[in-house]
């Protein structure tokens, strides 16, 4: 599996409170996003994106990835801000685009991006009956996309269904199917109460099960227990170890290691959670 950025979690900061940026990359996420759109009113729009842009030219966020999510690029506020960005000179991380319906949003802002910020990698915001319906063809839009990123409450909006689990979960399955498609990372919605850290847990575990790799967080407190759930435990990364050397010791085929029947998907799940695990060592 080849080696990508490790992102567990991507914690929420609205760009008009810059005073929160070093509070949040102190919390270890391993991603924080400065947020120029539902974080943010309108009357506060052309605010936030200044501090934004006056952030990314000195971030200091250590090992955190720092991404900066514009407005809907069809809309008007969100040609402002990617204007704004292209004018700057300063590059973010990485870029989330919210309200993906298909593949030509990805496209076009692609060669928007060319010449002066290419290979941006992109969060794609699955969040409308259209992104749900285009995530395989948005997924492989353009090999920018890195994350497919699964937005429950604007998709709920848009579907006219409640934000609970059976609900959702066929969108949810969308957007895992159509990230492993691609090869990227698959984030899952943000949980919006934050004074019940249990069910957080609980919901976190329940998306990585699914084939989610990370979950955003709207809160300083939510990162810890979402970096947890996704990350393996000592006892599974044990296990894989011990899976894939007797592979190899094998040299392939089919065996039996501790009477369990191991076989080539065994071996690549196995790898991908060492795989994990040699990337969250590296990154902390």
């Amino acid at each position: 599996m080849p080696h990508r950025r490790v992102r567990r979690s991507i914690l929420f900061v609205p760009a008009v409170r810059p005073d929160r940026l070093p509070k949040a990359i102190a919390t270890g996420a391993d991603a924080v996003c400065l947020d120029l759109e539902d974080g943010v009113s309108f009357a506060q729009k052309d605010e936030a994106r200044s501090q934004a842009l006056a952030l990314l030219k000195d971030p200091d966020a250590g090992r955190a990835e720092v991404v900066l999510r514009v407005n809907e690029p069809a809309s008007e506020l969100g040609e402002r801000d990617l204007t704004a960005l292209l004018e700057s000179g300063v590059r973010p991380d990485a870029l989330m685009i919210p309200k993906i319906s298909g593949p030509e949003t990805i496209q076009a802002l692609d060669r928007r991006l060319a010449g002066r910020l290419d290979d941006l990698p992109l969060y794609a915001q699955i969040e409308t009956a259209a992104g749900v319906a285009h995530a395989d063809a948005i997924a492989t839009a353009s090999p920018n996309v890195a994350v497919m990123f699964f937005g429950a409450v604007d998709l709920s909006a848009d579907l006219g269904c409640v934000i609970e689990w059976d609900a959702l979960l066929y969108a949810r399955s969308k957007v895992v199917t159509a990230a492993a498609l691609a090869g990227v990372d698959a984030m899952d919605t943000p949980f919006l109460d934050v004074k019940v850290p249990d069910a957080l847990a609980e919901e976190s575990r329940a998306v990585r099960r699914l084939g989610f790799t990370g979950k955003a967080a709207i809160h300083p407190t939510q990162v810890m227990p979402i970096q947890s759930a996704f990350s393996p435990d000592e006892e599974t990364v044990a296990w894989a170890r011990k899976v894939v050397v007797a592979y190899q010791e094998n040299r392939g085929g089919v065996l039996l290691v501790e009477g369990k029947l191991v076989e080539r998907p065994v071996i690549a799940a196995a790898e991908r959670v060492l795989a994990i695990a040699d990337a969250i060592e590296a990154a902390t």
